[in-house]
């Protein structure tokens, strides 16, 4: 007598937007070759097929709390079940899914959990990974072979939904990370209770890149659909360099540590930042060559070179080079000070960083090091967010818990930054400001008019400088 694996699944199914995707995954999961009990968390009472459960209630006030029901409910039930499936209720976890995971859980050791990866598909067929967006990326050090299988870290923990076994879910509870009250970070709450396995109860998420087709889930939504995320041909090059790192026996680092540990991980580096034509149109149409420091995936930089310039670029890491390297970059892949040397004989027309000083743990030193790839009629052109703008004062001043030790480095890895640091910062590499634009946001334009720009370097969001080598002093 066979017998069959028993499987608890709990969704989270707030309000009635997403039921007609809820009918899907309750009909993929009762179709599955195994016993599956399927429990629905929700607000308001649903209507669902017969012997599906529906429990109405928050755990608090918040209505994003509403996916913390589920611990309680697997915690209470954690010796009935052999498998246990959280998920949002627009993102379903199939039998092939459930199947790859059972098959790699077996290779991997105890304090590393097989996750998943959301995909979308838009009105035109085309498919995103809206999971890879802003600062997440793929860890370049954690490419790790386990059996038949290779798996690398993703920074984004989040996929709406996670997967454990019952000996996984012991382990969890046990932590003390697991049955805990609806709480903050550095998720928001409604993904929070999703990622508590990995931040909190003593597992990694790992991605199995070998066979990664496994452990796609689709959001069936598609909310995010070239909007957010990125296409097959992007995700498709990152993962042959991670593969092919594994292959040929190498690991590197990233560039500088790009992520923030502040709430949403605020401030932090985002790998694919766009093409902004306010920072193309600060470049000489002298200039020929560009050299940027801490490259994403390449859209500013590509937007450059259809214009006719030189571009080098020195990537975040050599998986997110991949991408800017497609799009017609040049890329210098290693540390600063080893893309330092490599170009010592080369002069460049203009050093551009965006979003990377404030998130240096010495931005002078870096600064000075690439000055001496500037020429006396180069300029460097930055981009930062404003540290010590109203806002971010203000929640100083309110305690905001999200945002404690705004100001120190060695525990957010972010520094201040002002007219005043800027101004420092660049004068000690030997260069002068000659322009700093503030940025206001939309909600702060009227008091910024208010004011007659006066105040617009506390008001601005982020600052855009242009700087050049000071001239030598006269004798």
């Amino acid at each position: 007598m066979v017998v069959k694996m028993k499987l608890l699944v709990t969704i989270a199914s707030y309000g009635t937007a997403n039921d007609k995707y809820l009918t899907e995954l309750i009909r993929q999961y009762e179709s599955m070759p195994y016993v599956v009990d399927i429990i629905v968390l929700s607000n308001i009472q649903k209507k669902v097929p017969d012997g599906v459960k529906v429990i109405v209630g928050l755990p608090n006030k918040n209505p994003w709390s509403l996916p913390f029901g589920h611990k309680q409910i697997f915690s209470e039930r954690v010796n009935d079940y052999d498998l246990f499936i959280y998920s949002e209720d627009d993102t379903p976890i199939s039998e092939r899914n459930i199947k790859a995971f059972l098959k790699v859980t077996e290779t991997l050791p105890e304090d590393e959990l097989a996750g998943f990866l959301r995909s979308e598909t838009s009105i035109t067929g085309m498919r995103y990974f809206c999971d890879i967006h802003r600062s997440f990326h793929w860890d370049p050090g954690s490419v790790r072979r386990r059996g038949d299988f290779v798996f690398a870290y993703f920074t984004n923990e989040h996929a709406a939904c996670y997967l454990l076994t019952q000996k996984q879910l012991r382990k969890a509870i046990k932590s003390g990370g697991f049955l805990v009250s609806p709480h903050e970070g550095p998720y928001d709450l409604l993904c929070t209770a999703a990622t508590d396995p990995y931040t909190q109860c003593g597992f990694k998420k790992m991605i199995c890149i070998s066979h990664f087709e496994d452990f796609i889930v689709p959001h069936l939504s598609s909310k995010y659909a070239g909007k957010l995320g990125i296409g097959d041909e992007d995700f498709l090059r990152q993962i042959e360099v991670l593969l092919t790192m594994e292959r040929e026996g190498y690991q590197v680092a990233s560039l500088f540590n790009t992520q923030t540990s502040l709430f949403d991980y605020e401030y932090s580096k985002s790998y694919y930042e766009p093409a902004r034509e306010e920072l193309i149109s600060l470049i000489p149409e002298s200039a020929r060559s560009v050299l940027s420091l801490g490259c994403g995936w390449g859209a500013l930089e590509e937007s450059l070179v259809k214009k006719g310039l030189r571009v080098v670029a020195v990537p975040l890491d050599p998986v997110i080079g991949a991408c800017a390297q497609a799009r017609g970059v040049e890329v210098v892949s290693g540390d600063f000070e080893s893309v330092q040397k490599m170009l010592a004989r080369q002069r460049f027309d203009c050093l551009l960083m965006s979003n990377v000083l404030h998130l240096l743990p010495d931005p002078v030193n870096v600064l000075v090091s690439f000055a001496a790839l500037m020429s006396e009629k180069s300029i460097a052109i930055a981009v930062m967010p404003n540290l010590l703008s109203a806002s971010a004062f203000l929640r100083q001043v309110q305690g905001d818990p999200r945002f404690k030790d705004l100001w120190r480095y060695k525990k957010t890895g972010v520094n201040l930054t002002s007219h005043r640091i800027i101004h420092r910062w660049f004068k000690k590499a030997g260069m002068r400001t000659s322009r700093i634009i503030d940025k206001v946001s939309a909600k702060a334009q009227t008091t910024h008019r208010m004011t007659l720009g006066l105040a617009s370097p506390w008001l601005a969001s982020e600052f855009i400088v242009v700087a050049r080598k000071s001239s030598p002093s006269p004798l």
